[in-house]
């Protein structure tokens, strides 16, 4: 059992208490406790768990406080807590901890802190017991909280206004057909980017109930991390991680953002990894639909996160396809689903070949100068793969001052090729995203060789 790396026993109706002997899992990287009737403390000894990436113990009866050794856990990255009896003692600070928000917490009394949005501050004088939620300092008494969906807890219209500064174009840092998004700071300091949905679109407003029932269920470091939303009669929000690099379709269009080939191939397969998590991550398939560099945001550190999951998809357990009337994005979409409006994993393994073609040629899949000639992103790919494949990869993918090697040739050769498997006309004929991540890690490593 030393070796153990996944553990899932979820809906089980477990009952009893988690043994110490967890600690002796030193390899295990995931543990997944949800909807049982365990109960008893939460076992100091979870803290030994040094690979542990990823711990849910929500809906179960586990009581006391949330063990400090959490704080020690440096590769965990995802924590829930919600639906159980915890009702003393402080959130630790630190670790996890650090970037969680109160959806990791809910309905559980007692529970205090200073760092977490709507978590109560613990009582000076006796740290162990929750403190009374204090009225924020200016907030007028007629803001109404509204109420919960799903497990985000929502926030007023007025913290949405105080943390853009009114909406204040100086804020605004993106507009799209569903709405604009802003750069704010929550009351914490906390950086945020706020997708704000235009309310006069009714398809808009429909999609955010389905993009709530998403994200609540997903957790991945390769998506962007919802941290809360807003829901009113004046407002439909997200509250996201904000991410200082921007989107990769300002990073391929923007004259003075440049991408080498390596940093390609890494945003790619970070990419590859987030819709390979929807697909085969969970029992009930998730299909994003609308696949494109602008749904695609980089961090301070340059790594890929794949969000705007307005228009997804979860499919039903028997069901390996859907149909809908919702398309994505033109030029990006399956032909099946352009043409019939059916849905599958094998659409987004399509639309993620059109962009990594996009990737490494710099040509959008509705470039007027492939238009014109009445072909399409991958045709003109593929009647170039036959001559000199440089001739219609991005110039700006090599300095001046780099050697072009035969390796990076090869890297981008087989890339190409990746691109092509992922967009054959049949889906049956594609390949699926555990495929393309096998053959971009290898891409990958083969790559930094040199």
């Amino acid at each position: 059992m030393s070796g153990l790396i996944t553990l899932v026993i979820e809906g089980n109706n477990l009952t009893g208490s988690i043994p110490p002997e967890i600690g002796k899992l030193k390899q295990l990287q995931g543990l997944d406790l949800t909807n049982n009737k365990l109960q008893g403390h939460i076992p100091e000894r979870f803290g030994e768990l040094q690979n542990l990436q990823s711990l849910d113990l929500s809906n179960n009866s586990f009581f006391g406080q949330i063990p400090l050794s959490f704080a020690n856990l440096i590769s965990l990255e995802y924590l829930d807590l919600p639906s159980n009896a915890l009702s003393e003692g402080e959130i630790p600070n630190g670790g996890v901890f650090a970037n969680s928000t109160m959806q990791s917490f809910l309905r559980n009394k007692g529970l205090c802190g200073m760092h977490i949005l709507e978590i109560p501050a613990c009582a000076i004088n006796n740290p162990g017991k929750q403190s009374k939620l204090k009225e924020k300092k200016g907030k007028s008494k007629d803001v109404e909280r509204v109420p919960e969906i799903g497990t985000h807890q929502l926030v007023s219209y007025y913290e949405i206004q105080r943390a853009t500064n009114n909406f204040d174009e100086s804020n605004l840092i993106g507009e799209g057909s569903s709405g604009s998004v802003y750069k704010g700071t929550l009351f914490d300091g906390t950086a945020v980017a706020i997708k704000v949905l235009d309310l006069e679109n009714e398809q808009v407003c429909k999609r955010f109930d389905t993009e709530c029932e998403v994200m609540r269920n997903v957790r991945h470091r390769n998506l962007v991390p919802v941290i809360t939303t807003c829901s009113g009669d004046y407002i439909r929000a997200f509250v996201l991680r904000y991410m200082p690099n921007g989107s990769l379709e300002n990073w391929l269009y923007k004259e003075d953002c440049h991408l080498n080939l390596h940093q390609r191939v890494t945003i790619m397969l970070d990419v590859a990894m987030a819709i390979d998590y929807l697909h085969h991550g969970h029992v009930t398939p998730i299909v994003h639909c609308n696949l494109k560099p602008a749904n695609v945001l980089l961090n301070e550190d340059m790594v890929a996160h794949f969000g705007d999951f307005g228009i997804s998809k979860i499919l039903a357990i028997s069901k390996s396809m859907a149909h809908t009337e919702t398309l994505g994005t033109l030029g990006y979409i399956a032909p099946e689903y352009r043409s019939e409006g059916i849905v599958s994993t094998s659409g987004d393994v399509y639309s993620y070949g059109i962009m990594l073609m996009e990737v490494l040629t710099k040509r959008r899949p509705t470039d007027e100068e492939i238009c014109h000639v009445n072909l399409d992103l991958r045709k003109w790919i593929t009647q170039s793969f036959s001559g000199t494949m440089m001739d219609v990869v991005d110039s700006n993918i090599f300095s001046e001052e780099e050697q072009i090697t035969s390796k990076s040739e090869i890297c981008i050769e087989s890339m190409i090729e990746l691109a092509l498997d992922c967009t054959k006309e049949i889906p049956e004929s594609r390949i699926t995203m555990k495929e393309v991540v096998k053959r971009l890690n290898k891409i990958n490593n083969t790559f930094l060789e040199t």
